[in-house]
């Protein structure tokens, strides 16, 4: 094997490895988007969950 093909078949390579870390990069940001997603959406629930229970016992 010639050394131009061995670098490019190494370039190639070393460009699939930074592809797959960029992507497993993307992935664990989304997932904590998603984590503050879910935590904002269950604070918001339990605020109108409290909201009405004080509206409920100010009528009792």
């Amino acid at each position: 094997m010639n050394m131009t093909l061995t670098a490019a078949m190494y370039m190639h390579q070393e460009l699939v490895a930074d592809r797959i870390r960029g992507l497993h990069e993307e992935a664990a940001e989304q997932r904590l988007v998603s984590r503050i997603q879910d935590v904002q959406r269950a604070r918001r629930k339990a605020e109108r969950a409290s909201r009405r229970l004080l509206a409920a016992l100010a009528r009792t």
